[in-house]
Order: structure tokens, then C-alpha cells, then sequence
């Protein structure tokens, strides 16, 4: 079981719970571990809260650090009929966040999820102290708009079905792309990709994702107005091959109070590449702010069974 597998590899000095809540009536869940003002970690379109391993632990330093897995990904129920949606996966957020009693919350998120978590900013400022973008999916890249074109063909959609079927080495030739480095793929880290891949439903929600790519970027671009005077902290690897350079100085161009910054050796994850420089200007941005949350809500009473420790 990839819990399971996730204990086994996780520092032996971390305390990390496991816990779901019921949004929507499915269950979504999530790793929570550290103390202080809380932290959100939204993974990208692959991805699964496991994939923040190997920062976990120096983001929990100062924070009560949540890294979720999405409705439809990860350890997370699939829905046949999940609106995949900015504006839904951001709702979905903000549920969360009322499940578990957290008013507002600083953000890190990466790629696609730091899409969601734009949109998120714009409909529910409210909620958004803060927040760290990691190459988030945004309208103004133009790098992978060839490879989405294929995955809403059918030659393209029967590639995505055969995706967990391919040989090891071809896999991580995939990921070795998203890697500034090809050569220095985490070990592991295929596993946490191919285990939330293989479940029946994974697919088809990440199709239905790429189906609607260019409307949702539209709509995101829409939104980027109504985001308020937040933080916000943009990284970027050097070596980005998923979503360009580029575009991440034009989106700094179109929020408030945005600073880009670029990590030098590294792609499009750097929080598995190099966690240490990803940590550490995380960290940097985020002790420079008030993080007082400025309103409270009662942390709700979780039922028997919705939590387990895995330290």
C-alpha cells in the first residue's frame, strides 16, 4: 500500500498523520505534520502528496504543514463526474479548509496546482495569506501546448491509457525531462507518480483536465485581476522544460506583489531535485511575513479512524 510505503521512507523523526475529510461527499486526503501557522502544499497534475517528501520536513519546521492530495489523484477517492475545473479544485480547497478549521493558510504550489491555487486567491481571498508558486501552469507558456493537443486525440488518449504498461526506462526518461538534471532522478520518486497513476480513474480525470486546459487558462487570466495585494513568491528552475522561464516574468508583470526568483541546476521539480535550495528559499520568504491569521475558526473534532500517525 503506498501509505504504507510512504512511512517506510519518510525521515524516522518525523511525525507525519494521515487524515481524510469528506468534500463533497468523497474523501480527500492529506499529511500533516509540524507546528505553527499552517502551511498548504498543492501538488501538480501527476502528482500525490508523497511528492513533497523530500522538503516535508524543513517546511514543518515553522509551520503546521497540510500537503493534500487532490479529489481524483494520489490516495484521494476518484469520482467519475469530478468537475476538474480551476474554479471547482480551488471550491474543493477552500472546503478542505473549512473541514479542518483553518480560516487562512500560506500556500506552496507547483505546477497545475499552482494554477488552482491562483484561482483560489482570486475567488476566495479571504482564505490566502500567502503564497509560494512553484512554475505554476499559467497562461502566457506555451511550452507543452503540442503534447495537450495530442492527449485529446485518440492515438493520444490510448498513449495516456498505456502510460503505467511502458517499460522502467522509458518511465523514467519521462521524469528524467521534468529534471534539469535527466541523471539525477530521486529514488522512488517514479514510484510515487506510477502508484497514483495505476488506480482505476486517474487517467481519465487527468484527460478531462487537458480537455479543458485552454478554457481554464483563459479563465485564469480573467481572474489574475482580482487577486488582492498578497506575498507571493514565484520559483522558478532554470531548466524548466514543462511550463517556460518566460512566462513566469510575465506573470510577475500581472500580479501585485509578486517576486520571481531562480533556482539555479533545476526544472520543473525542484522541491524533489534539490529540496535544500527549494526549503531554504521557501523559508526565507515566508519568516519574513506576519503570518497571524486574522480570522478563527474552531478546529472541527475528527471522528475516530480519520487520523493516524505515521511517526
Amino acid at each position: 500500500m503506498a501509505l504504507v510505503q510512504w512511512i517506510l521512507a519518510s525521515p524516522p523523526d518525523l511525525d507525519v498523520e494521515m487524515g481524510q475529510v469528506r468534500i463533497d461527499g468523497h474523501s480527500m486526503h492529506y499529511l500533516r505534520t509540524g507546528s505553527g501557522p499552517d502551511l498548504l502544499l498543492l501538488h501538480g497534475l501527476l502528482g500525490a502528496a508523497s511528492c513533497w517528501r523530500p522538503s516535508l520536513k524543513a517546511l514543518a519546521a515553522d509551520s503546521t504543514v497540510y500537503a493534500l492530495d487532490a479529489l481524483g489523484l494520489g490516495e484521494s477517492d476518484r469520482v467519475p463526474d469530478l468537475d476538474p475545473g480551476l474554479e471547482a479544485s480551488a471550491d474543493r480547497i477552500a472546503r478542505f479548509m473549512d473541514a479542518v478549521g483553518i480560516a487562512e493558510a500560506d500556500f506552496v504550489a507547483t505546477s497545475h496546482g499552482g494554477a488552482v491555487a491562483l484561482m483560489l486567491a482570486a475567488r476566495h481571498p479571504e482564505r490566502v495569506r500567502s503564497l509560494v508558486l512553484q512554475a505554476p501552469a499559467n497562461p502566457y507558456s506555451n511550452l507543452t501546448d503540442g503534447l495537450i493537443r495530442f492527449y485529446k486525440t485518440p492515438l493520444g488518449e490510448w498513449f495516456a491509457r498505456r502510460l503505467i504498461t511502458f517499460p522502467r526506462r522509458l518511465q523514467l526518461m519521462a521524469l528524467g525531462r521534468m529534471y534539469g538534471q535527466a541523471a539525477q532522478v530521486r529514488d522512488g520518486s517514479l514510484n510515487d507518480y506510477l502508484r497514483s497513476i495505476a488506480v482505476p480513474g486517474t487517467v481519465d480525470y487527468v484527460l478531462r483536465i487537458l480537455g479543458g486546459w485552454r478554457q481554464d487558462m483563459k479563465r485564469l487570466e480573467e481572474a489574475l485581476p482580482q487577486i488582492q495585494a498578497i506575498p507571493i513568491l514565484l520559483l522558478w528552475g532554470a531548466d524548466d522544460r514543462a511550463v517556460s522561464l518566460e512566462s513566469g516574468h510575465a506573470l510577475a508583470k500581472r500580479l501585485i506583489d509578486a517576486h520571481l526568483v531562480i533556482l539555479p541546476g533545476v526544472g520543473h521539480l525542484p522541491f524533489e531535485e534539490d529540496p535544500v535550495m527549494f526549503t531554504k528559499a521557501v523559508n526565507r520568504f515566508l519568516v519574513r511575513l506576519d503570518r497571524t491569521t486574522r480570522l478563527s475558526r474552531p478546529r472541527p473534532i475528527l471522528l475516530e479512524g480519520n487520523h493516524r500517525s505515521a511517526g
